[in-house]
């Protein structure tokens, strides 16, 4: 008994600088990315002090570290961004979001593992989160085409410039696969941004059209009876975003005037993901009474 009064008190000093001061730690939607898709991480603190604590206005207030799963350190290409300060009063939690892709060098596939350590000013120590775990994954290229990039009323004359898109699928948890959008420099190396563009049935054959703008419409199947349409700008952004349904003819992408792409077949359902979001459905005028006789 005695010796195990011992192991209990030596347990509970162990635990208590921790859990009787700060706490820190990271959370993530996902697992797994491509090379240059956002790796968006939630650090999560609280605060059990017992006192308020001034945090988020040094730049190096809030660092992070990664390493691959031999233990070599990823190169860190710039400092997080994090300076933003805020107060954090005793038994709050506090929570700061990143994105780590930019920063660091993580073209590889492979394992990795992320540590976030707050340092705290007015305290002689740091406190580091537990590692979070994470993939980066190779996609299979399934379609590319360079486009040039429509110029801006104020740009001066020349030859545009020339960009690459290019569609990806990859693999996801539980053998749910994934529909990415690359959007690369001419060349096809350079990344300027890397989306999810949805999930997809594993025999889905996406249809691909560029418009006018260079836009990106994209058209594939995500249910067994259901599609998604997607517009992306040459920036890899979302302009539009609708679900079909195959209910007596199969939706498919067609050109009309002026290079104008609409989605022919299929029946339309508005959904609240759509973009631009749905419109609320006005009610009806009540008649306006009669006059009296």
């Amino acid at each position: 008994m005695k010796r195990l009064g011992l192991w209990a008190c030596l347990w509970a000093s162990t635990l208590a600088p921790i859990y009787g001061q700060l706490t820190v730690e990271l959370t993530q939607n996902q697992d797994q990315f491509l090379p240059g898709e956002p790796i968006r991480l939630a650090v999560r603190i609280t605060n059990l002090s017992g006192q308020a604590l001034q945090l988020g206005t040094d730049p190096d207030w809030l660092t992070f570290t990664i390493e691959s799963q031999q233990g070599a350190a990823v190169p860190q290409l710039a400092a997080v961004p994090v300076v933003g300060g805020f107060s954090l009063e005793s038994s709050e939690i506090g929570t700061k979001r990143v994105d780590l892709a930019p920063y660091f060098a993580l073209a590889n596939p492979g394992t990795y593992k992320v540590t976030a350590t707050v340092k705290v000013k007015e305290w002689t120590r740091d406190v580091s989160s537990q590692p979070r775990t994470f993939d980066i994954i190779t996609g299979v290229k399934l379609w590319e085409q360079a486009f040039g990039v429509p110029r801006a009323a104020n740009d001066p004359p020349g030859e545009p410039e020339t960009r690459r898109y290019i569609l990806q699928q990859a693999n996801y948890i539980r053998g749910q696969i994934r529909l990415y959008l690359r959007v690369t420099d001419a060349s096809g190396n350079r990344p300027i941004k890397v989306v999810t563009v949805g999930s997809m049935l594993s025999l889905s054959r996406p249809e691909h059209l560029v418009d006018s703008a260079s836009n990106l419409n994209i058209l594939y199947q995500n249910g067994p009876h259901s599609f998604n349409y997607s517009v992306f700008t040459p920036d890899g952004e979302l302009k539009v975003r609708q679900t079909y349904d195959y209910l007596t003819t199969r939706p498919r992408l067609q050109v009309i005037e002026q290079g104008k792409i609409v989605v022919a077949g299929g029946e339309r359902r508005i959904a609240n993901s759509d973009l631009p979001p749905p419109q609320p459905l006005l009610a009806p005028e009540s008649p306006k009474p009669l006059n009296p006789p």
